[in-house]
């Protein structure tokens, strides 16, 4: 007997897909996808309900708002970082690995360093626990409280705005491009001044124009971060 029949007009049938139930963890990461296509700017409540083919009225009942939104996907991206145990003998190299890991990953993630640069204080789970590892890496390095906390919001902005100056090049009309143009002219207003003007900046063009970022980045990490023993309180002695 055959058993392959078709369904009966009586029963009630679809052919529309089974919507995924809305959760807070499937709104940020569909907002995530959103801004990894086309950026921080097209993140918006309405925007993400269309993508899960809902209303944004549903979506209030788990994120209260664009700016709750935008924080959650901070701290889902930084929540990625794998920080090591902290090892007081290689603090200060310890801090510079954490900075460059938190700039790299501004970096791959365009606009999350708006987000962080937005956000006044940090407030999610994620930021706080950056903040305290921070700051461990600190204190096992011997650095009074006070210093402590300038360092860590020294590093923490500078890292920030690394990857921030980055994200408006790339957003910026002509991007890398008109960046070149730009420097271009620059260039040549200045070596149409006469030569008793303006002699050290034309003197230092050169390398102020050179494409050695990485190699910027490193050397302000030295700067910020190597001259921190002297403000270690070192340990007393017998």
């Amino acid at each position: 007997m055959a058993t392959d029949l078709p369904e009966p007009p009586w029963r009630r049938t679809t052919s529309r897909p089974v919507k995924r139930q809305l959760s807070t963890e499937l709104i940020v990461s569909t907002a995530l996808d959103v801004m990894a296509k086309d950026g921080l700017d097209a993140v918006s409540m309405r925007r993400v309900a269309q993508q899960l083919d809902t209303g944004a009225a549903s979506l209030y009942a788990h994120v209260r708002n664009k700016s709750e939104l935008h924080e959650l996907m901070y701290d889902q991206i930084m929540s990625t970082i794998e920080v090591p145990e902290i090892d007081p003998a290689r603090w200060q190299e310890q801090l510079k690995e954490l900075a460059r890991t938190l700039t790299k990953v501004m970096l791959d993630n365009p606009g999350v360093a708006r987000i962080a640069m937005h956000t006044l204080i940090p407030t999610s789970p994620q930021m706080l626990m950056g903040m305290d590892r921070i700051l461990g890496l600190l204190a096992a390095g011997g650095l009074p409280a006070k210093v402590a906390s300038y360092v860590a919001d020294a590093v923490a902005l500078y890292t920030t705005a690394i990857a921030y100056e980055a994200s408006l090049w790339s957003d910026a009309e002509g991007g890398v491009e008109e960046a070149q143009r730009r420097m271009g002219q620059i260039d040549d207003y200045l070596s149409a001044l006469p030569p008793d003007q303006l002699v050290h900046l034309r003197a230092m063009a050169p390398v102020m124009a050179a494409d050695d970022a990485a190699e910027r980045f490193e050397f302000a990490l030295d700067l910020l971060i190597g001259g921190l023993d002297r403000y270690a309180q070192k340990p007393a002695t017998d």
